[in-house]
């Protein structure tokens, strides 16, 4: 689990295509403190686990699932990637709950400087994650914990202040780049949770299930 807090941008150094598989070198510094073989690293939102490393590299697999469904596919040598380690049990919780595993790419529609900050437009290619996002809750963007400003049937729009454009790969995106996308984990727990039916009942039934009138009932909603 990470929490969306970058603490380096990494350099990519060797990309092995095989396929739709790949193995990618990436250069870091901060990350090598303390890492180990099959550790969790976040490189640009998605959960890679380190196969080799030295003392000025990590080297992770890309299997054809993550392939498919993220942005690695695009990257080239020499190209920066935002990482972070999975969060220790006893580190501060900066950011959100992040897994590491992308819902959606997205494309950044739009970047326009409003006084200290600069506001992305982003939209995703799979509409669905739009189901799972509000205005003010968290979304995860290559990896950044970010808080969301507007959301639409089509796109979303987030806010980024000085420091977090500076410490992260988005002071190089533009219009017309893509990113990786996880929504909040919590919003699709309590989706699953309120259609859920236990097997072969039927859709009609309550029991076994959570509805939005029992949530209400309990004072949760």
């Amino acid at each position: 689990m990470f929490t969306g807090i970058i603490e380096e941008i990494g350099t990519m150094r060797r990309i092995t295509k095989q396929g739709q598989a790949m193995i990618l070198t990436i250069g870091a510094k901060k990350i090598l403190e303390d890492v180990h073989l099959g550790d969790s690293i976040s490189v640009n939102g998605v959960c890679l686990t380190v196969v080799e490393f030295n003392d000025s590299s990590i080297t992770v697999d890309v299997m054809p699932e993550t392939f498919r469904r993220t942005s690695l596919e695009r990257l080239r040598v020499g190209d920066r990637v935002n990482l972070e380690r999975a969060m220790a049990a006893g580190g501060r919780f900066g950011g959100h709950i992040v897994q590491g595993h992308v819902d959606s790419i997205g494309m950044i529609t739009s970047r326009k400087p409003e006084e200290n900050a600069v506001v992305f437009q982003v939209e995703p290619q799979d509409r669905s994650i739009l189901k799972y996002l509000i205005p003010h809750g968290s979304i995860t963007i290559d990896g950044i914990s970010l808080t969301l400003v507007q959301v639409t049937e089509q796109r979303f729009t987030v806010s980024i202040i000085p420091h977090t454009l500076a410490q992260t790969v988005l002071q190089q995106k533009q219009p017309g780049d893509e990113v990786n996308l996880e929504a909040d984990v919590l919003g699709k727990y309590i989706e699953k949770l309120l259609h859920y039916r236990t097997a072969g009942e039927p859709a009609s039934s309550k029991s076994g299930s959570l509805t939005e009138s029992f949530l209400s009932e309990h004072g949760f909603m």
